[in-house]
């Protein structure tokens, strides 16, 4: 058997899905969309990038059927109220800035960079005359 396992095709679910919420912020900023596609594609890109769901994720099974059925049906929305030509070069854009490279040592040093002030305060408290 040579396909992908299920984790891989969740993985590229997730990275589809991830790439369509960042053509529907596109689409949401860019003024030759209609402003009721606007004003739907914010909404969508908000709920895709909220932390906050309607459903947590934490209870079993339905917590990520709304992030299987609200979020893709309303991409769907956008994508139909949006042009084709205009949702496709959005939609370039938005792979486009999938594919940037991500730099491992800059998110390195930002981590130390937090670990270190943190130790810092920890230390500042831990030495204060009033603890």
């Amino acid at each position: 058997m040579t396909g992908k396992s299920l984790s891989e095709r969740i993985g590229d679910l997730g990275r589809r899905l991830a790439v369509e919420a960042h053509t529907a912020w596109l689409a949401a900023r860019d003024p030759r969309v209609a402003w009721f596609a606007r004003l739907l594609a914010v909404a969508v890109a908000a709920y895709a990038l909220s932390p906050i769901d309607l459903i947590p994720d934490f209870i079993p099974v339905l917590g990520w059927i709304d992030d299987l059925v609200i979020l893709p049906l309303g991409l769907l929305a956008v994508r139909r109220l949006i042009a084709a030509p205009l949702w496709s070069e959005l939609h370039a854009l938005a792979e486009t800035a999938s594919e940037r490279p991500s730099s491992r040592a800059g998110m390195i040093l930002i981590l130390l960079i937090w670990a270190a002030l943190l130790a810092i305060v920890y230390w500042a408290v831990r030495t204060s005359p009033l603890h």
